[in-house]
């Protein structure tokens, strides 16, 4: 980013680069505690990977806030970890977790690029993406190699072109209902594992978190995960199609923080966010009335958890302030 210009940072930019330092910094803090408990030698090495990717960012981050006289966020620092802190999740998380944390960053970085406009912001998200892609694509192929990899149901390959002809094409609820698409499958496969994850994350949370109240939303994140989970596999059983394994077991009896109650819940609420805008995504994809009505449905719950959880975060003061447009009726 040593691309000098006069071009101002657009609100995306701003916005996005942002948001990216207080992720970074956070996977930073995440990834170094992850690397003091793992034994895996292969995962050990994308975990490193991975790191040094956001430590990079970070670097090239400052650089750019500095030039243009941006206040660097404070995100998280050492204090907000304790990386001798007991082993919480077993290696197999650890790879789970990365594998969803790059389609995260895949998302993220896609929509950051598609509305950059300085060339030295395009280049940067550009490398970014490419970095997470790559580090998708190894931590996959690494999961498949050790066989953990859960691949999405198989459904037969159509024999002909055919066209939709009745509107119970979009039935749901009551009447004839067609069989679920290939498409609906894949994003309620998908949206599953968010939620074994997310479940999975929450009990951890729950066990080591030092404020009460921050251990009740994160027993609230796994019974609103464990709710999902099984209105998802309901609409698999009923087409005989199987549901993604448990991460559950992969977590310890650990009751020691490695974590600070504020990087907690902003991790959690990143994946919550994540999980809003799969389900989103989703909702797009599926014209089937009842699946359409989950998630519409399932939306909802998620925005309600989230806000408080930023209201929590709020009350504490952990919760940094979003770049904000000018106001305009305290300058007149």
């Amino acid at each position: 980013m040593n691309d000098k210009t006069t071009i101002p940072l657009t609100a995306s930019e701003i916005s996005n680069l942002w948001a990216n330092y207080l992720d970074d910094s956070m996977v930073i803090i995440g990834f170094r505690y992850f690397l003091n408990h793992c034994d895996d030698q292969e995962i050990r090495e994308i975990l490193a990977t991975a790191l040094e990717y956001s430590k990079q960012h970070i670097y090239k981050l400052t650089t750019l806030f500095q030039s243009e006289n941006f206040p660097i966020p404070r995100g998280f620092t050492d204090q907000d970890v304790n990386v001798n802190a007991p082993r919480l999740f077993s290696d197999v998380l650890y790879l789970h977790y990365l594998v969803h944390m790059c389609q995260y960053s895949m998302t993220v970085y896609s929509l950051a690029l598609s509305t950059a406009a300085r060339p030295d912001i395009i280049s940067y998200f550009s490398e970014c993406l490419h970095q997470a892609i790559q580090l998708h694509s190894k931590a996959k192929a690494l999961m498949q190699s050790k066989g953990l990899f859960e691949r999405d149901p198989i459904i037969p390959i159509p024999e002909t072109i055919d066209f939709v002809k009745k509107q119970t094409f979009l039935a749901g609820w009551f009447g004839d209902r067609r069989p679920i698409s290939g498409v609906e499958i894949s994003n309620l496969f998908l949206n599953m594992k968010l939620c074994e994850l997310g479940k999975a994350i929450s009990i951890a949370f729950s066990q080591v978190a030092d404020s009460k109240e921050v251990k009740k939303y994160m027993v609230r994140g796994r019974e609103i995960a464990t709710k999902h989970f099984d209105i998802f596999s309901t609409i698999l059983k009923e087409e005989d199609l199987p549901s993604p394994s448990s991460l559950v077991d992969q977590v310890t009896n650990s009751t020691e923080s490695p974590f600070s109650d504020k990087l907690l819940l902003f991790h959690l609420n990143l994946l919550v966010t994540f999980g809003i805008g799969q389900y989103g995504t989703s909702l797009s994809f599926s014209p089937r009335h009842d699946i359409g009505g989950h998630y519409t449905r399932l939306i909802g719950e998620l925005l309600h958890y989230s806000e408080d959880g930023l209201n929590m975060m709020i009350d504490n003061e952990w919760l940094e302030q979003f770049p904000l447009s000018s106001n305009r009726e305290k300058l007149k």
